[in-house]
């Protein structure tokens, strides 16, 4: 709802709060500060029928993001909403065990009575997990084929034309029956396409040039040998294990361990983005629930929009329009709103926005476009209020429950019930021991794809050089055929001459085009390319 001019004038606390006065359930970030001073009755909450509208968190490192996160992540799992979080500090692991008890004086028991908190500790039932099984979690992994050419070709560093032609690759895979799992697959493709055998395979359709080939493969060894084979393979991952309660109800945290991969930001928020698309291409449409079915916490968010493509960007803004009636609630973390393309910060309509820094005429710029994206305040000097923010403060706004804007407010946070610290790791270990899912992920599993397939056809249609020859056989044969010629070497792999050789051959044609029946009809895409799974 809009402030009004007369109640912010008369009395400006409560009218702020009477935006915030909720008859639905909501969560209590915290209450409405004015001139320093926090109002204890005077709440700040989110509507938790609005958390599938997305929100964002910002603000300059040190403020307060992390613990505004794992507040909100507090509330909705004890309101029996399931959370994902990446965790790339291993900060938020302390979600998993209560809080020290405070001591009188101290800064919790400050903050407990500043926001009218009644504040006890507590722990919550959190999955950890671990991209490509790079940490102590449960690994999560992606097969080549569902992850897909767009999201892959971002990973890569690929221009718009190499990115095409990548999505020609994917396509001929698909079309042809040929599953690709993991890195070895989609290399061998790419080998058997550039050869005189495969060169005519994409003619039709556009062509592979040889120079393009070359760049792919060049960067699918480089992130091979950056240790990218452990994120491709089996098994793969299954969103439906994101959106589960335990047996008190209360929503499970999957907290995304990215410590081990945090040099690599490209590979972890491009994973990010695989897993809000397979969400959004398996779970069905709610409409509008009265609280969310899970909540994506997507941290250092600028990380998944640098240097995107045209075709990624509009890929990701359609997954955020489209993924609210899936019921997903997605917030992004980042420093600053401008770290966010207007096509999505459009979308956002929870923000909290911690203090922001002016010291350079860039951070001035962001500072402005910020308070653009805020609704007018008579109450507020918005601009020297974002430079001023305490730690642990926020400017917030949000949607009410009509969908309209609340009045813009100061806000003193509450504190986190859970530890603000990394768990003792051999806590964490414990309980990825004690993981259900550990059993269902824990092993990698190698079976025949397309690599293995087409050798071990090739192997069973040529005679064993060992063995005697047989002259009546080959008078029974008669004349020998017009030999075909010999396929190119390949990208000198470890692969390459045996994967050419079977990917040249006629037993790969055959098999190609009888796949092609069996398994070509069954892959449709969806949103960025990725795969829908089959139903067996």
């Amino acid at each position: 709802m809009a402030e009004s001019p007369t109640a912010a004038a008369a009395d400006p606390v409560a009218g702020i709060a009477a935006g915030y006065d909720f008859g639905a359930p909501a969560l209590e970030l915290g209450s409405v500060v004015l001139d320093g001073q926090a109002y204890p009755s005077a709440g700040v909450r989110i509507p938790l029928s609005m958390l599938n509208r997305h929100g964002l968190i910002a603000g300059a490192t040190g403020t307060g993001k992390t613990k505004t996160l794992q507040l909100l992540t507090e509330q909705l799992s004890a309101a029996g909403v399931p959370v994902v979080v990446a965790d790339i500090k291993g900060d938020l692991s302390g979600l998993a065990s209560p809080a020290p008890a405070p001591q009188p004086g101290d800064r919790v028991s400050q903050r407990a009575s500043d926001t009218g908190d009644d504040w006890q500790p507590a722990g919550f039932d959190v999955e950890f997990l671990a991209l490509g099984g790079l940490g102590s979690g449960v690994p999560v992994r992606a097969t080549m084929s569902l992850f897909g050419p767009l999201l892959l070709a971002k990973i890569l560093e690929l221009n718009d034309t190499q990115e095409s032609s990548l999505a020609l690759i994917f396509h001929y895979a698909d079309s042809a029956g040929l599953p690709l799992l993991d890195l070895k697959d989609l290399r061998a493709l790419i080998q058997y396409l550039t050869s005189d055998e495969g060169q005519d395979a994409l003619k039709g359709i556009g062509g592979l040039s040889k120079a393009t080939a070359g760049v792919i493969l060049r960067s699918l060894i480089t992130l091979e040998n950056n240790g990218g084979e452990a994120f491709f393979g089996e098994p793969e991952w299954e969103p439906a294990d994101l959106i589960r309660t335990g047996s008190d109800g209360r929503g499970i945290v999957s907290a995304l361990e990215l410590a081990a991969v945090q040099d690599k930001p490209r590979l972890f928020s491009t994973f990010l983005m695989w897993l809000l698309a397979d969400l959004f291409a398996e779970l069905p449409e709610v409409g509008d629930p009265d609280k969310p079915k899970l909540v994506f916490f997507f941290d250092e968010a600028h990380l998944l929009f640098s240097d995107a493509s045209k075709a990624f960007l509009e890929q990701l803004t359609q997954t955020v329009r489209l993924i609210r009636s899936k019921g997903v609630g997605i917030f992004f973390v980042t420093q600053v709103p401008a770290d966010v393309p207007d096509s999505v910060l459009g979308q956002l309509g929870n923000r909290v926005q911690h203090a922001l820094r002016a010291f350079t005429p860039d951070d001035a710029a962001n500072l402005a476009k910020a308070v653009r994206t805020y609704p007018k305040t008579e109450t507020y000097d918005l601009a020297e209020l974002l430079t001023q923010l305490g730690i642990g403060e926020a400017v917030v706004t949000v949607l009410s429950e009509r969908g309209a804007p609340t009045p813009v407010a100061w806000t003193r946070l509450r504190a986190p019930r859970s530890l603000m610290a990394q768990l003792d790791p051999s806590v964490q270990a414990q309980a990825v021991a004690g993981s259900p899912l550990l059993a269902k992920y824990g092993t990698p599993i190698d079976r025949d794809s397309a690599y293995e397939k087409l050798t071990a056809r090739l192997a069973q249609a040529e005679p064993d050089p060992k063995a005697e020859p047989d002259p009546k056989a080959a008078e029974k044969a008669g004349p020998a055929p017009h030999a075909e010629p010999a396929p190119r070497a390949g990208s000198g792999s470890e692969h390459g001459g045996a994967v050419a050789d079977v990917l040249g051959s006629q037993a790969f044609k055959s098999f190609a085009r009888s796949a092609a029946t069996v398994l070509g009809r069954e892959i449709t895409r969806s949103l960025f390319g990725t795969a829908r799974r089959r139903r067996r």
